[in-house]
């Protein structure tokens, strides 16, 4: 056995975070939507967060999409490693209880 330690809440915390991203990157849109040329001062300026909105559409869907898997990920690890670790646990109270168990048996028989 390595001498490894996962810390399951930290993993955790950080599949929460991801959701969180990724949950934000999904409802964000062009950060001008809604606004002219008069709110922004400058035709120019409208245009270039159109260009912007555009392709923030694009890169946003990726985004998403690997924010979205990387939450499985860590989320899935978080699980696996708290799966483990009470098996594991299960696993040593049954050799304790035999070993117990089998203390108990040889001081009968020698006595």
């Amino acid at each position: 056995m390595g001498d490894q330690e996962a810390d399951i809440e930290r993993i955790r915390e950080c599949a929460r975070s991801l959701k969180r991203i990724h949950d934000t990157f999904q409802k964000r849109s062009n950060p001008a939507d809604g606004y002219g040329t008069g709110e922004l001062g400058s035709q120019l300026l409208l245009d270039t967060f159109d260009t912007f909105g555009g392709n923030w559409k694009i890169h946003r869907k990726k985004l998403t999409e690997e924010l979205r898997s990387l939450h499985g990920m860590t989320k899935a690890a978080a699980d696996a490693y708290e799966k483990i670790d009470h098996e594991l646990a299960e696993a040593l109270r049954r050799s304790d209880g035999q070993a117990r168990e089998e203390k108990r048996a040889g001081k009968q028989a020698g006595t």
